[in-house]
């Protein structure tokens, strides 16, 4: 018996699934299932740390095939050895047995059974989660075997979810503190400020109250700047703005932070190009998408997407739904509606306090974007 975490397993689940049932439906933007549109599913690709496995869906088992990946990405299969069947209802076992347990146990952390164990061991996998280096955790080919395998992250509603941004420090945005000059006895007692979930807001009101004003600066990280100027020039101070109304006003969806945006307008463009064009949201889309097939702070982007090509949404029924990058107007706006700004730690990203660089003060926010855990 050994303990696994619940991302982990959520991972293992959606895998499994996707075995037992040979398709997968694609998603809608509202985050459910369009009964109108499945792809079967001819084989998925699993990295470990001692190379890759190819699970072959046939009629009624699962084929394994062992073997190595090229730098280009190309697999050579190990010795005939290496091939071994399972049928597929044991995949479909093994996922409802994990279901239960995410479903049924509190806390982070899950004891899993012997039984389940001796199946990881017989089906080769050893590591929980996928070792890849392009980020993606399951490849699929899709139709035929000879298909292009297609790279995806998985997302469990029913486990902790990595975040589609989590750049740390490099994700930090400045503003600068301008109207009255602030003596440092002043910048200490607004750090001083106590924990609390609204410790950020507060500081910023405090600011506001001593007659100091924030106005948008500069992204703290060079190639972050470059990322957001490639959505638009004026990108970083939209997203500054977003941040600041997410602490302020205490709104955290995407959708319903763009819609405040509108009436704001901190880019101060023409009404027409706000209603009819939707300015706003389709730069909003155009981000998240990018955030989804590959962008990443301190990563240099050129628009071209990454290994990343879709995402698996395993929701709390356990029902496994796929976004596609050729079907780019539904998963746009399945991030549009499925999003929202998250708080990241104040300790260990280093924001929301008022630091001296150069003679001037500035505040720093962090942007961090992560799904919505459940509808």
């Amino acid at each position: 018996m050994f303990v696994a975490t619940k991302r982990e397993l959520g991972e293992l689940y959606t895998f499994f699934r996707l075995l037992a049932d040979g398709f997968v439906s694609l998603g809608t933007p509202e985050a459910s299932k369009d009964e109108t549109a499945r792809w079967p599913i001819a084989l998925i690709q699993r990295v470990e740390h001692d190379g890759a496995r190819r699970y072959y869906v046939e009629k009624a088992e699962i084929r394994i095939v062992s073997g190595q990946l090229s730098k280009d990405g190309a697999f050579t299969p190990l010795p005939e050895l290496e091939k071994r069947t399972f049928p597929r209802e044991d995949f479909g076992s093994a996922a409802e047995l994990i279901l239960h347990l995410l479903k049924s146990v509190s806390g982070d952390e899950v004891e899993v059974s012997e039984g389940l164990e001796a199946f990881l061991d017989a089906v080769n996998i050893y590591d929980l989660e996928a070792k890849t280096e392009d980020r993606t955790d399951l490849s699929i080919a899709f139709w035929h075997t000879d298909a292009p395998l297609a790279g995806f992250c998985v997302r469990c509603r029913l486990s902790p979810m990595n975040p589609l941004l989590d750049g740390g420090r490099t994700a930090n945005l400045k503003l600068e503190q301008t109207g009255v000059k602030f003596a440092v006895p002043t910048v200490n007692k607004v750090n001083a400020l106590p924990e609390s979930p609204t410790e950020v807001a507060e500081r910023m009101m405090m600011i506001e109250r001593l007659g100091g004003v924030l106005k948008y600066a500069d992204v703290a990280d060079r190639v972050f700047r470059s990322n957001l100027l490639m959505i638009d020039l004026h990108f970083p101070r939209l997203l500054a703005e977003m941040v600041r109304l997410m602490h302020l006003d205490g709104i955290t969806r995407v959708s319903e932070l763009t819609e405040r945006i509108k009436e704001v307008n901190p880019l101060k463009i023409k009404d027409e190009l706000i209603q009819k064009h939707g300015f706003y949201e389709f730069k909003m889309k155009q981000f998240l998408l990018a955030l989804a097939l590959g962008m990443r702070p301190a990563k240099i982007y050129n628009g071209t997407d990454s290994a990343v090509e879709g995402m698996l949404l395993t929701d709390a029924n356990g029902e496994v739904i796929c976004y596609h990058q050729s079907c780019r107007k539904t998963f746009a706006d399945f991030l549009y509606q499925n999003t929202r700004f998250e708080k990241g730690s104040l300790e260990k990203d280093k924001y929301g306090f008022l630091e001296r660089e150069n003679g001037t003060y500035y505040f720093k926010l962090n942007v961090k974007i992560g799904l919505i855990k459940r509808k």
